[in-house]
């Protein structure tokens, strides 16, 4: 067994445990050679006989920078591994622990980087089968930048396991934690296929829809586990929430983003999008990409209707109408926002302004 300190192959040496994944164990190791942070991964126990070379040529074939770039493929003492770009920062997933949704801006920045890179994969036949917030990284605190999908590296070991609950015809059928908590973000076509049939491209294209529903609106357009198979069979799929498109500096681009998410969630897989149809939709699309900060509102003036927060190096008003979510700041328990600021007098305005969690 593998221990923090070993090195790896010679050349890796093992730093920390980072993460553990329905197919693998995740490594930050350093290496030696190049002196670099790398993600060292490899699959759990079970998954040993699987295809993860062939899954590692897979992952090598896609060179672009909003995907995690797969560098190496290794045996040492009996054991795989593949090295990956390590990405500092946090999830999609860990980032809605903290916002609980993005507002229409972040949102629309975050769809576009995510079909950049789903695009750049396809155009060298890779299809990744399990995008899930999980699976991407961006950088730490509220700026969400440098997003890098990741786990392009285990498309192939997905697949496979995949085709193995398929054979009994309803992939829903499967225990597999791997599919369990694919399913709020998995295709119909990949829930309910039969043996022999390979989904493709459009799996993804459904994917990216699902996660920027659940990332706009905090809910899951079908609800999680079997739920969401249920759920996607009868088409019966959540409602877009009033509050997206309530404030007028909000609607045009919620209502654009809507309908990019509506078309990711065709039914019908020939009606999707693809990902380079769906980025170069994103291009059309005014959304502000300047710096967002962090800070606490210290004070509401004009009957609560707009008011004062206080950042890091400067004091900055707001009004309500640039708040977005269903959570409104206030100076008690929810004081902690995040925002961007632009030129104002006699104070910089911020906007928009989402309230934290935490």
């Amino acid at each position: 067994m593998i221990q923090i300190g070993d090195i790896v192959s010679g050349r890796y040496q093992l730093v920390d445990h980072i993460g553990r994944g329905g197919m693998q164990e995740v490594f930050l190791a350093r290496d030696q050679l190049l002196e670099m942070d790398v993600a060292l991964k490899t699959p759990q126990a079970g998954q040993a006989g699987k295809r993860f070379k062939n899954s590692a040529r897979i992952a090598a074939r896609v060179n672009h920078h909003n995907v995690a770039k797969t560098l190496d493929y290794f045996t040492d003492a009996g054991v795989e591994y593949l090295v990956e770009e390590f990405v500092p920062g946090e999830t999609l997933e860990d980032k809605l622990d903290r916002f609980g949704c993005l507002d229409p801006h972040l949102g629309a920045r975050v769809l576009h980087h995510l079909a950049k890179g789903v695009s750049a994969s396809h155009r060298v036949g890779v299809v990744h089968r399990d995008l899930k917030p999980s699976n991407v990284m961006v950088t730490g605190g509220v700026n969400l930048q440098h997003l890098k999908i990741t786990d392009f590296g285990i498309a192939t070991l997905t697949q496979e396991v995949f085709d193995d609950a398929a054979k009994g015809g309803d992939i829903t059928r499967s225990t597999s934690g791997t599919i369990r908590g694919a399913l709020p973000f998995m295709a119909p076509e990949m829930m309910f296929r039969q043996p022999g049939e390979d989904p493709g491209r459009t799996v993804d294209i459904w994917s990216v829809g699902a996660m920027m529903f659940k990332l706009l609106t905090g809910e899951y357009p079908f609800g999680v586990y079997l739920e969401a198979a249920v759920n996607v069979k009868n088409r019966d799929r959540k409602s877009w929430p009033s509050f997206m498109t309530q404030k007028t500096q909000f609607t045009p681009l919620a209502q654009e983003l809507q309908a990019l998410v509506d078309s990711c969630l065709e039914y019908d897989p020939e009606n999707r999008p693809t990902a380079q149809e769906l980025a170069e939709k994103c291009q059309d699309l005014c959304y502000l990409s300047v710096e967002r900060k962090e800070g606490t509102v210290s004070n509401l003036i004009q009957n609560r209707y707009s008011g004062f927060i206080d950042g890091q190096d400067e004091t900055v008003f707001f009004s309500m109408e640039s708040v977005y979510g269903t959570v409104k700041p206030d100076t008690d328990q929810h004081r902690h926002v995040c925002y961007s600021s632009f030129p104002g007098r006699p104070r910089f305005r911020a906007h928009p302004v989402v309230v934290l969690k935490g």
